[in-house]
């Protein structure tokens, strides 16, 4: 069983910056990758950055924004988010893949307000 535990969010004016936070708890063995999505209200969830052995992927909207690394010892997930924008605005989950199962952190609220 793996838990994940999201903190960093909040809000920010645009053109802000966040750092959103990951740790897993529990079993961590055979964690293939993580990663984080969001959700507006109204619209599905959607991949916003993932991380695995073999590198890294960003949804369009925030490549080149936003910035997913992990810890040495792959237990936690950062994204970093510079230049917020009001689309921006969503609540992001975090998201771990072991083996054949998706495990999902609670979320955590996102908004890029003035």
């Amino acid at each position: 069983q793996v838990q994940l535990a999201e903190s960093g969010g909040g809000l920010v004016q645009p053109g802000g910056s966040l750092n959103l936070s990951c740790v897993t708890a529990g079993t961590i063995f055979g964690i293939s990758g993580m990663g984080w999505y969001r959700q507006a209200p109204g619209k599905q969830r959607d991949l916003v950055a993932s991380i695995t052995s073999a590198g890294t992927d960003y949804a369009d909207s925030v490549k080149g924004r936003f910035t997913i690394s992990r810890d040495s010892t792959r237990r936690a997930v950062f994204l970093q988010m510079n230049y917020l924008k009001p689309e921006d605005t969503a609540v992001y989950y975090c998201h771990a893949k072991v083996y054949d199962s998706d495990y999902w952190g609670q979320g955590i609220q996102v908004t890029v307000s003035s």
